[in-house]
């Protein structure tokens, strides 16, 4: 069993610190895995390898379209979060699990396929690309992100889900560095919106199915 904390449209800030306070729990033994739920008001997130080429807003943009950035601990490029997205943050000792980061990552990308699945949405991978694709093959486009920090088989960080979010903010970046590939919703794909608390519990359950685990809720 692991503890489920659902938040609010929360600033990217507070939930970061959030995240670290419990890494750091992990990471003295104690036995606190956790998965937090959310939106994110506008923010752009710079993992440990972004380069500057795959940046196209000036800090005077972000001022006028009221977005923040972060340089973060995780790893892989630039990329979005904002209302409509859902993030997932998965704080968790892999030594509960498997201790391989290749299961892992693609543990996280099976609990996105299954959700994709309930609403008849193919969702699948690209070898070599970590995150879940959908659309044709060939024709591929991105719905969601992921970018993991891991030290001691504790994990930080997690997925980027869009759900009904404004694509729009990612014209302004070259999301994680892939140039060739659009990014897509699920809201774009299915013509309409789906409300968030809806996904969120579809996520939860495919979460437990794929993990193996019960959530604990009483938070």
């Amino acid at each position: 069993m692991i503890n489920l904390l659902i938040l609010p449209e929360t600033n990217y800030k507070v939930v970061w610190d959030i995240q670290k306070a419990i890494f750091n729990e992990l990471l003295e033994g104690e036995d606190t895995d956790t998965l937090i739920l959310c939106e994110h008001p506008p923010v752009y997130t710079l993992g440990r390898v972004t380069k500057a080429v795959n940046i196209l807003f000036s800090d005077d943009e972000l001022k006028k379209i009221r977005a923040e950035k972060f340089e973060i601990e995780r790893g892989g490029d630039v990329t979005f979060h904002g209302p409509g997205q859902l993030v997932g943050y998965p704080l968790l000792n892999l030594a509960h699990f498997k201790e391989d980061l290749g299961w892992y990552l693609r543990a996280l990308e099976e609990s996105i396929i299954l959700t994709l699945k309930e609403y008849d949405v193919e969702g699948f991978r690209i070898t070599g690309r970590t995150g879940v694709w959908v659309c044709e093959k060939g024709n591929e486009e991105k719905i969601c992100a992921i970018g993991i920090k891991a030290s001691r088989w504790c994990t930080m960080h997690g997925i980027a889900f869009n759900v009904n979010t404004d694509l729009s903010y990612f014209e302004r970046i070259i999301p994680c560095g892939i140039g060739d590939k659009k990014v897509t919703s699920l809201a774009k794909i299915l013509g309409r919106k789906i409300p968030m608390d809806e996904v969120m519990k579809k996520y939860q359950n495919a979460f437990e199915e794929v993990f193996q685990i019960e959530f604990n809720q009483n938070l």
